[in-house]
């Protein structure tokens, strides 16, 4: 297997749409945190996974981007066109790698290194960006071999991993940050050394998951090679009419294709891990890529990869490159299957209460026709319909949840760690209102309670009542909390605002929790922000 590899490709791909010039060092932010920065940039000491604020105090004229999926893809179609010139069966392993058999185009050109070095110079200048290459048995040595510009020999793949850092498994995409960082803990901190362990004794710890990376440690390929050949009614077919020329549109399209390719292949028992996307336009052009996946398939990332590949043709720098109409036609191809074992249905799972419990069918199957019933919905009033929520980070109730709309990742914005100072001790209240309810507090004597720039009460709550309703007793009280960071004790800059967390009686022995808030302009105001169940 041959890779390609751009390095820091996102950073490239945003520094290019942004104009900047190619000296200027950049980096790509998500979630506050680099996930890709350019070479210059490392040259200053900016680093994966630091913060921006780091990141900015260490390079301090540091160009900042967000992550963008589309903007990555759509710029490396390039790439891909330009090694499709001097080889076929490219496949796209994600934006910034390529893969290629190496048998058929090294014979052509004359041997492995006559191609390696066509490839890199065809890359500069169709697409003017600096790539590497590297070969050897297998996606994930080649990809390591083109991380270090080597050309391993046949059968030498697995001399070439056992000195590499056991941190090379958790490439991305691959999700085994964790379990790399528990073999650090075991003391094994190259991948020669989990190599040689049975392989037996890896199962046995870590599962299916230790299993396939003990498998690429050792050189192997990712999974056997008892790989069957989909029969062609795996395939999908769509026609649109009016044609698809919107990258928008298009992603709305593929969420529902996703669902539908997937759930095809998964009553077979089948998992794909090479897509073939196929597009035939207005005027009869004939569109083909094919993306490989080191895992199998799921229909989020089934949806992805058409929306990316659509960025890449509709939206592609070159404006000779694209296509001269809109998509009349679509077709999914899985061009490589597995044996679905991850889609059977597991032994146990967490229920509404969050106790494990054993799963059923008919709850997977209420779970699949609950998101065919919202992609419906989505069909007949749009993408921005249907949404769920996401606990996110922030420091009001209100504002910790984020909705996404359904098909979106549901992914958090904020750190785990984010310290958010004034945030309101846990428990949140299960019910937050859009609109703040009137509320009245007063003490035993009837006067209004009230709090003051120290955080200090005037006096104990002892009844509580909401838009001129029935007052009702106090049992016990909490706080009061500052609401937000800007106002310090003992001043108030935009006026004093706090919580209080209060138990009231409610008949029968009864007892309600509630949220209350305090604000201090002109006049004391409480107002009903939310209750505990």
């Amino acid at each position: 297997m041959l890779v390609l590899w751009c390095p820091d490709w996102p950073a490239v791909a945003a520094a290019a749409v942004a104009g900047e010039p190619v000296g200027r060092p950049a980096a790509v932010f998500s979630a506050n945190r680099v996930v890709a920065c350019t070479a210059v940039a490392r040259g200053y000491g900016v680093r994966r996974g630091m913060r921006r604020r780091e990141a900015q105090s260490c390079c301090p004229e540091l160009a900042v981007f967000g992550e963008d999926d589309g903007r990555d893809a759509r710029l490396f179609e390039s790439v891909a066109r330009a090694v499709e010139e001097l080889a076929v069966g490219v496949e796209v392993v994600r934006p910034g790698i390529v893969a290629v058999p190496v048998d058929g185009a090294a014979g052509y050109f004359g041997g492995e290194h006559g191609l390696l070095e066509r490839l890199v110079d065809e890359v500069s200048v169709a697409a003017g960006v600096e790539s590497q290459v590297g070969v050897a048995d297998g996606l994930f040595a080649a990809t390591l071999a083109a991380h270090r510009s080597t050309l391993v020999e046949p059968g030498g793949t697995a001399e070439f991993l056992a000195p590499l850092p056991i941190r090379e498994l958790d490439q991305p995409e691959a999700g085994r940050a964790e379990l790399v960082t528990l073999l650090k803990q075991l003391g094994l901190h190259t991948l020669g050394a989990f190599a040689a362990l049975d392989e037996s004794d890896v199962s046995a710890r870590f599962g299916a998951e230790g299993v396939l990376a003990h498998r690429l440690a050792r050189g192997r390929s990712e999974r056997p090679p008892s790989r069957r050949r989909p029969p062609p009614e795996l395939s999908l077919a769509k026609a649109f009419d009016p044609p698809i020329d919107r990258v928008d549109a298009a992603a709305f399209v593929a969420k529902g294709l996703g669902e539908r390719f997937h759930a095809g292949l998964a009553a077979h028992g089948l998992a794909c891990t090479r897509l073939g996307i196929y597009a035939t336009t207005e005027t009869g052009e004939q569109l083909g890529r094919v993306w490989r996946c080191a895992e199998p398939l799921t229909p989020l990332g089934v949806a992805d990869r058409v929306r990316w590949q659509f960025e890449g043709w509709l939206k592609v720098r070159d404006t000779s490159a694209r296509p001269h109409s809109g998509v009349v036609r679509l077709r999914l191809e899985p061009e490589e299957t597995v044996e679905g074992r991850s889609l059977q249905l597991g032994l146990w799972q967490a229920g509404a209460t969050g106790v494990l419990r054993p799963s059923t069918e008919d709850e997977s199957l209420s779970g699949e026709r609950a998101g065919r019933a919202l992609v419906r919905v989505q069909g007949l009033l749009g993408p921005e319909s249907v949404f769920t929520a996401v606990l996110d980070g922030g420091r009001d109730p209100a504002e910790r949840v984020r909705l996404v709309p359904w098909g979106d990742r549901r992914e958090k914005s904020a750190q785990a760690d984010a310290n958010w100072a004034g945030r309101l001790p846990s428990p949140s209240p299960a019910t937050v209102f859009a609109r703040p309810v009137p509320a009245q507090v007063l003490d035993e004597n009837g006067r209004v309670v009230e709090i003051t720039a120290r955080r200090r009460v005037t006096a104990a709550p002892f009844l509580v009542s909401f838009e001129g309703g029935e007052p009702r007793e106090v049992i016990a009280w909490a706080g009061p909390w500052l609401v937000g960071v800007r106002a310090g004790a003992g001043h108030a800059r935009s006026g004093t605002r706090m919580r209080v967390q209060v138990l009231l009686a409610d008949g029968q022995d009864a007892e309600e929790a509630v949220l209350l808030r305090f604000e201090h302009h002109k006049n004391p105001m409480w107002t009903l922000e939310g209750k505990y169940d």
